[in-house]
């Protein structure tokens, strides 16, 4: 079982999952379904797959938007279903970052010889090196996968609390985020259960402070690190 490609399929129709994912099943592959880009998000949290089979009408967020997300943190093969024919839909699909695009009505013998065709190329592609994921702002660097914090070249200490309130707006850099989103990030554990909810707002008031000595040149006049009247907190980075 260990050796057999991890597929995920993923399609909002359940007759068309679930007849996929039994022919890929019986064609050898080790297939998990989803039926829509959260569910898939979810799944893909805990598994690691070798190849995403991918419906493009979706409800909420659809295939090539899910496509192009993936596309900015993972070079997982995904290959694209639709019922859409026309060549700009297959272009549109391919500049998502797509390797593959079947359209539906379709015979399972050609996605199975297509899902063996990308894998073989994955397989003897040289891998790109993990790009870092990296926030900047002013002479401040934020690793959103290694949740550090550098000045130039010099290392930031940051509380846990800090860590968490920073990779949360970094996370949504130029996006405000309210207070009681941040509140369960910024506060530890311990934290939260001294306090309570009502003061969790508090919290974040007080970690937002501490955090702008040490990332603003004038805390009282942030410029990276801004209040937004009513609404939240903002990182602007550059």
């Amino acid at each position: 079982m260990s050796d057999q490609p991890h597929i995920l399929v993923v399609d909002d129709d359940r007759r068309i999952r679930d007849l996929t994912a039994r022919f890929l099943s019986e064609q050898g592959f080790n297939v998990v379904t989803a039926n829509d880009a959260a569910d898939a998000r979810d799944k893909m949290k805990s598994l690691a797959f070798d190849l995403l089979v991918l419906d493009i009408m979706m409800p909420g967020e659809n295939g090539l938007e899910l496509t192009v997300s993936l596309r900015a943190e993972s070079d997982v093969p995904i290959l694209l279903l639709t019922a859409r024919s026309e060549t700009e839909d297959r272009i549109a699909g391919f500049e998502t970052g797509a390797d593959d695009y079947l359209t539906k009505p379709f015979e399972p013998k050609e996605l199975v010889l297509r899902i063996q065709s990308i894998l073989k190329r994955a397989r003897t592609a040289p891998r790109a090196a993990p790009q870092r994921r990296v926030i900047k702002f002013g002479e401040f660097l934020f690793e959103l996968d290694r949740r550090r914090l550098f000045r130039g070249e010099e290392p930031v200490y940051l509380t846990e609390a800090e860590t968490e309130l920073l990779a949360e707006l970094c996370n949504r850099a130029g996006e405000v985020v309210s207070r009681d989103e941040l509140t369960s990030s910024s506060a530890s554990e311990t934290e939260e259960a001294a306090a309570p909810e009502a003061a969790g707002s508090r919290q974040v008031d007080v970690q937002v402070t501490r955090l702008r000595r040490k990332i603003e040149a004038d805390p009282r006049f942030p410029r990276y690190l801004q209040t937004v009247r009513g609404r939240g907190y903002l990182l602007q980075p550059d």
